[in-house]
């Protein structure tokens, strides 16, 4: 059971934002449902629709047919009560590693909002029911793997009709409403952003340590020089560069720097970690669109007496897109973090630092071997990072007799997406630890005074207390996973 603090987010009729699912999916936030009578009211009239055009002999998908290439098949009235239980039951079929339990918060936040709008025809009760899963934390365990993206997370979501604190009798269209929407991958998506907007700010605080330990040129981050090119990530990323290296816009004197232009893993740094900071806004203005739709089908629209509207809004295009996205621009930061890293490992490169930053001097330097092999593994990371970025919209299959022959696969880009995500962050624990490295031995060896700003200076300290200095070959495994800990469980924490 989680530690709540006094806030809560309401959930109703409302805007919900990315920040507002992390909140809930970490425990920060209680989750609740809105008590203004005009939404208790709307709620309350999406059943009673529902009961109204089936005694009036109206065809509503899944409540008077089959579902899926079975919609001509027709429901006789007396089976229409016992349908829900099928549509839980034949859904049940995922597999694979399960949801962890922030990311199962998350779908259960996305799908409560998604029913909250008011379409879909279901109880006051069964929302009351989800909001309480959350606030209790009772969590159903739901298989990551059995879902194409449409008709939307139909076997994630399934799980959610299967669990509850006490139990509930699913009326007609409830059960569909349940799993016949994006939540699923929405709720991914969601979490996932957060994390790729840490690696963000992440990749550009080591990028500035890195500069120092290589003795870059910080000319290079100019703001006059970035003036001529308006993409604001870019600008943004350059401005933050500038902030931790105490950038000062005084003339330059090129006569007495080692190279007038350093590589291109600091010197285009802010060129490509800019492209994820612009990338973001548009990712996170897509996911908190489809987070406040009514991704359900069919749409039941309470409004002058009662329609139904046969569609395809669970589709999950546009999540299946974001993520796809998304995880191409985070494994950019990996390939950048690995390069980063190959220069501060080799003397080649280095300028004057030890190969493999190994800590040792002396006779026993011929058996130490420093950071070759984390060096290495930051490598296998990233290579696995980028074979990942293969987009999993492409990938669609016909299903379901060819009813379903166009599918987002928007719950695998998710999925894709926080591999992604896991890998990069692993990459980001390698090279902490190689700046924590070399800057100790640019300052305390060589006694270099490294001008920074005191927020990178308590986020290297932070580091050193975390990662000690590696003198002697030792078993770096620790260090890396208390590394990647911090990084994913205190999220903006570390810059």
């Amino acid at each position: 059971m989680g530690h709540y603090q006094s806030n809560s987010v309401t959930i109703g009729s409302n805007h919900i934002t990315i920040e507002d699912i992390g909140r809930l999916a970490l425990q920060d936030s209680v989750c609740e449902l809105s008590t203004q009578a005009e939404f208790v009211e709307r709620i309350r009239l999406g059943p009673t629709t529902v009961e109204k055009l089936v005694k009036e002999g109206h065809v509503i998908y899944g409540v008077t047919t089959g579902l899926g290439e079975s919609c001509t098949v027709t429901i006789s009235p007396q089976l229409i009560a016992e349908l829900p239980s099928h549509v839980i039951q034949f859904h049940g079929c995922g597999s694979g590693a399960y949801f962890d339990d922030r990311q199962t918060r998350a779908i259960l936040a996305a799908r409560l909002i998604s029913l909250a709008k008011g379409y879909s025809g279901v109880r006051l009760e069964l929302l009351e029911q989800i909001a309480g899963l959350l606030r209790n934390d009772v969590l159903p365990r739901i298989p990551q793997e059995g879902s194409v993206g449409a008709s939307g997370d139909l076997t994630p979501l399934s799980y959610i009709g299967a669990v509850g604190m006490t139990p509930l009798v699913l009326i007609p269209k409830e059960a569909l409403a349940l799993i016949n929407g994006t939540s699923a991958m929405t709720g991914v998506a969601c979490l996932a952003y957060q994390r790729a907007q840490q690696i963000s700010h992440l990749a550009t605080r080591l990028t500035s340590l890195t500069i120092l330990a290589l003795k870059g040129n910080l000319f290079h981050y100019d703001e006059t020089l970035f003036s001529v090119k308006p993409h604001r990530g870019q600008q943004r990323v350059a401005a933050r560069i500038r902030q931790d290296l105490l950038v000062s816009s005084a003339p330059k004197d090129y006569s007495k720097v080692h190279r007038i232009q350093d590589r291109y893993s600091t010197r285009c740094a802010p060129h490509i970690i800019g492209v994820l900071e612009d990338v973001l806004p548009f990712c996170k203005g897509v996911i908190e669109a489809e987070l406040n739709s009514a991704n359900d089908n069919p749409i039941i629209d309470v409004a002058n007496g009662g329609s139904v509207f046969h569609g395809a809004m669970f589709y999950g295009g546009h999540i299946a897109m974001a993520m796809d996205t998304l995880k191409c621009q985070v494994a950019n930061m990996a390939d950048l973090m690995d390069r980063q890293m190959a220069s501060l490992v080799d003397p080649n490169y280095s300028n004057g630092l030890p190969a493999n930053l190994s800590g040792c001097v002396g006779e026993r330097a011929a058996i130490n071997h420093g950071l070759k092999g984390l060096q290495i593994s930051v490598s296998a990371w990233t290579a696995e990072a980028l074979k990942g970025t293969m987009p999993a919209s492409v990938f669609s299959r016909s299903t379901e007799c060819h009813n379903q022959d166009k599918v987002s696969m928007g719950t695998i880009a998710s999925r894709d997406c926080v591999r992604v995500l896991e890998l990069t962050e692993q990459v980001a624990a390698g090279l902490m630890i190689a700046v924590r490295q070399a800057c100790t031995i640019r300052e305390e060896r060589e006694g270099l005074e490294m001008a920074m700003s005191e927020e990178s200076r308590e986020f290297l300290n932070e580091i050193k207390a975390m990662a000690e200095f590696v003198a002697e070959d030792k078993f770096l495994d620790p260090i890396v996973r208390k590394l990647v800990g911090r990084i994913r469980d205190r999220p903006r924490a570390l810059y």
